[in-house]
C-alpha cells in the first residue's frame, strides 16, 4: 500500500503520560503507540496533556473518532480501587489517571471505539469498577509476567507465552484464531473484572489478558499484551489495529452523516 495516499480522515486521541525527560517535567507518547495507530490503524493520532482531573475530556471528544490508551512504565493508583499502594517505590501517574477515567467513561457513553494497551488495559478495567492485582508475581497461582530488563528490547518484547482465545468473541473473530502467542511486560494484572466487561482471552496462569466492553455499540476492546512493538511483523496485531481504525473510520462517517 502507498501508504502516503492514505487519508487518515479518522482522528485518534491518545493521552500522553506526565513524567520527566531528563529533570524536565514532561508530557510524553512513545512514538511505537503513535506508529501503531498512524500505520496499523490508517488514523490520524492527536496527543493531549495528562493535565488531570481539571481537564474537559468532553472538549476533546467533540472533535474525535477514537481513543488509544497507551502503556506506560507507570501504575493505576490502587486507591481508584479501595486499595493502598503497596509498592509505593514504583512509578505513579496521578495526572494521567485524573484524564483517562474519565475520558474512557465519556467515550463509552458517546460510542466512540476505544482501544486500550498494557496500562490502558488496566485502566479500562478499573474505570468500570474493576481491580487488579497490584503483583502479579507474588501470587502462587500465577507466573511471573514481567519482562527481563537486562535484555534487549526485542528480547523484551518477544514471545513469552501462548494465549488462549476464548470461543465466540471479537479477538477470536478479528485474528481467526483460537491461540496465539503474545508478549508480557507486565507486574500488574486484573484482579476483578469490571462490570460489562467480558473477557476474550487468557494465559495459561488463567490471567485474564484481554476483554470487551459488552454494551459498546462500535467497538470497546483492551488488551494487556504490547501489540504495538513490531506490529508489521504480526499479522494478529495488524488485524487488532486495523479492526480499530476502520471502527473510528466508521463512526466518523457515522458523525458526518448526523450533521449533513
Amino acid at each position: 500500500m502507498n501508504t502516503a495516499a492514505v487519508k487518515r480522515d479518522a482522528i485518534v486521541l491518545i493521552p500522553a503520560c506526565s513524567n520527566f525527560v531528563g529533570r524536565h517535567p514532561s508530557h510524553t507518547v512513545q512514538r511505537k503507540y503513535a506508529d501503531a495507530v498512524f500505520y496499523g490503524s490508517n488514523c490520524t493520532p492527536l496527543f493531549f496533556p495528562a493535565m488531570g482531573s481539571e481537564l474537559n475530556v468532553n472538549v476533546l471528544l467533540d472533535n474525535v473518532h477514537g481513543v488509544f490508551l497507551s502503556g506506560s512504565p507507570s501504575n493505576v493508583d490502587a486507591g481508584l480501587y479501595g486499595e493502598h499502594v503497596s509498592h509505593p517505590h514504583l512509578p505513579q501517574d496521578p495526572l494521567r489517571d485524573g484524564v483517562t477515567l474519565p475520558l474512557i467513561r465519556a467515550a463509552v457513553a458517546r460510542g466512540i471505539p476505544i482501544l486500550g494497551v498494557c496500562r490502558g488495559f488496566q485502566e479500562i478495567n478499573v474505570a468500570f469498577g474493576g481491580t487488579l492485582h497490584q503483583a502479579v508475581h507474588e501470587l502462587d497461582e500465577f507466573g511471573d509476567h514481567r519482562e527481563d530488563k537486562n535484555v534487549e528490547l526485542d528480547d523484551q518484547y518477544g514471545p513469552a507465552h501462548p494465549l488462549t482465545l476464548v470461543e465466540g468473541g471479537l479477538l477470536r473473530h478479528i485474528t481467526g484464531k483460537s491461540e496465539t502467542k503474545v508478549n508480557s511486560l507486565h507486574g500488574q494484572g486484573i484482579n476483578k473484572l469490571g462490570a460489562g466487561l467480558i473477557a476474550e482471552a487468557y494465559a495459561p496462569d488463567g490471567l485474564i489478558e484481554a476483554f470487551r466492553i459488552a454494551e459498546h455499540p462500535n467497538f470497546g476492546m483492551a488488551v494487556q499484551w504490547h501489540p504495538e512493538w513490531k506490529m508489521k511483523e504480526h499479522p494478529d496485531s495488524l488485524a487488532l489495529f486495523d479492526a480499530f481504525g476502520q471502527a473510528c473510520r466508521n463512526f466518523a462517517l457515522h458523525l458526518s452523516n448526523i450533521s449533513a
